[in-house]
């Protein structure tokens, strides 16, 4: 079974859709939720859901780690005219998961307690973005 989500990001940030994905996994049975993002600027994590602080702290923490590409200390970057966040978006989505596998069980997914799934927006501009997914029943 397949689908596509679509999702709309104001900006750099984390958006969460596990609300999205648990309503298409509900009542699926048992088996392997595959999640792709179909883009190579943004990223999937599985995270802290209930503060939304941890959100706050690991956009800062991979704008510290991956700045723009005006930052001096990314002057060495050639990929830039798509805009300074661009090439730093790919470098972060190489660092970061792109795909989760996540498995069910009684068709809910078997995430912990203070987890849920979040798309990690990269780009400075709204972007419309794609996460593919296929369930496998075992």
């Amino acid at each position: 079974m397949h689908t596509t989500f679509q999702i709309e990001t104001r900006g750099q940030g984390s958006y969460e859709v596990t609300p999205q994905i648990a309503a298409w996994v509900k009542g699926r049975g048992d088996g392997l939720l595959t999640l792709l993002v179909r883009h190579t600027s943004c990223s999937l994590l599985i995270q802290e859901n209930a503060d939304p602080e941890v959100q706050t702290d690991l956009l800062a923490w991979i704008s510290r780690a991956v700045p723009p590409a005006t930052d001096p200390s990314m002057c060495y970057l050639t990929h830039t005219y798509e805009g300074p966040d661009d090439m730093p978006g790919h470098i972060r989505a190489a660092l970061l998961p792109v795909t989760l596998g996540i498995p069910v069980m009684g068709g809910r997914m078997r995430l912990g307690t203070w987890q849920g799934i979040f798309l990690f927006e990269h780009r400075s501009a709204p972007h419309r973005r794609e996460i593919a997914a296929h369930f496998r029943a075992d």
